[in-house]
Order: structure tokens, then sequence, then C-alpha cells
């Protein structure tokens, strides 16, 4: 859990089924056995959570939420390219959390393509973000050694309904 104590993110990155939510979680869980406060939430969620709250009036309280953590795993970070309301969200969340807390982000798509997910050129914030999360973070990659015969941890144990049909 040193990546904690340094304030440094973790980039999980893969194929769908290749175990990046599983990986991610056992680095929450292992930083939850050396007490850090940790949360888990899927990026949709949390953009859904904050606008609700934008329209009840609790944005303060839900912002902190997810800003608080020492640990906050983000799971389908960028699946969906974020509008824009959506990318303010997440710079004022990736702000807060900067050089006091750790994010685990995990994605199917390589770090590299992070900024055009963000509307690239288009968007003023994806420089903003990618700048308050890249420095000091590690990568992991989850690649295939041999793709003929790879199986997806949902089939590993049984969790993909069509799989088991």
């Amino acid at each position: 859990c040193e990546y904690i104590s340094e304030h440094r993110n973790l980039f999980i990155t893969g194929a769908t089924g290749c175990g990046k939510t599983y990986m991610a979680c056992a680095f929450g869980m292992e930083a939850c056995k050396q007490y850090f406060n940790t949360k888990y939430v899927r990026l949709p969620d949390l953009l859904i959570d904050l606008e609700m709250a934008r329209t009840d009036g609790s944005y303060k309280k839900v912002m902190a939420k997810y800003a608080n953590p020492v640990v906050l795993i983000l799971d389908e970070w960028l699946l969906l390219k974020p509008t824009d309301s959506e990318q303010r969200d997440i710079f004022e969340l990736l702000h807060r959390r900067r050089k006091k807390s750790s994010t685990i982000f995990c994605s199917q798509y390589e770090f590299e393509e992070w900024y055009d997910q963000l509307g690239g050129d288009a968007s003023p914030l994806a420089d903003a973000i990618i700048d308050r999360i890249a420095h000091d973070s590690y990568r992991i990659n989850i690649t295939s050694i041999d793709a003929e015969h790879d199986r997806s941890m949902r089939e590993v144990y049984g969790l993909d309904k069509a799989l088991r049909e």
C-alpha cells in the first residue's frame, strides 16, 4: 500500500473480462486491511449521483462522499464519453483528491486514449483532467499471453450466464 502513502494513482487497463475490477478490488481490500478509508464506485453511477445532487441541493455533500476517501476505485472509467457537465464534475473531484489521496482507475481504454475519450482538443478540461491524474501514477495494462486460450474472469467464476448454457 505504499502507493497510498505516496498519493499515487493506479491505472488498470485491459479488455472486458480480463480481471481489472477484480484486481482493483484486491488493492481496495488490502487498503481496508491497512485501515485506509476506501470506496468503490462505477463512474456512470458517480456521475448520476452528482447530477441528482446538483438538482436537490446536496452537491457539496455528495462530492465530499467521493473526494474524501483515501482510496477511491473508479470502475468503468471513461467507458462512455462524458458530457461537458460530467467533465466539470470529474475535474472537480480529481482536483479535490490531488496530492492527498489515491485513485484507482479501471478502464477498457489504455491511458493514451483517455484524452480523446475526454473530448480531446475540443474539450478545455481534457488536459486539466489528465494533468491531475497522470503524474506519479502506476500503470497496469492487462494483456493476453495466449489469446486463443483466454477465459474471462466471469467464465472462470461462473458469473457469465451465456457461457454456462
